[in-house]
């Protein structure tokens, strides 16, 4: 098993930045490949994709609306996967989740998911 806890959400204006933090812990984490991402809900909406990166931390990939502000990175040697949220928008205000799934496989969608982190609120004013 997998356990993920999120930091560093808040408040910020729109135009300015956040940096997320995933720790990742368990047994199996330092041994095995597990791909990881980001993921968001908005109130009212359905949880969407935001990024993920392979686990190498060679690979990412970008949801089209956050492509060019938001950068994910992962660092193995501290168990952490980050994710850089610059230029924010209020459209941008949501939970977001931490997630893995074991495998080398590219999830771009919360579906594709099996480990989850309780979740940090970001909220970007206008």
């Amino acid at each position: 098993q997998v356990q993920l806890v999120e930091s560093g959400g808040g408040l910020v204006q729109a135009g300015g930045s956040l940096r997320l933090s995933c720790a990742a812990s368990g047994r199996t984490f330092s041994t095995l490949i597990y791909t990881m991402g980001w993921c968001r809900q908005a109130p009212g909406k359905e949880r969407e994709f935001v990024a993920t990166i392979s686990w190498t931390g060679r690979s990412t990939y970008y949801e089209d609306s956050v492509k060019g502000r938001f950068t994910i990175s992962r660092d193995n040697a501290k168990n952490t996967v980050y994710l850089q949220m610059n230029s924010l928008k209020p459209e941008d205000t949501a939970v977001y989740y931490c997630a893995a799934k074991r495998g080398s496989v590219r999830i771009m969608t919360p579906l594709g998911y099996d480990y989850w982190g309780q979740g940090t609120q970001v909220t970007v004013s206008s």
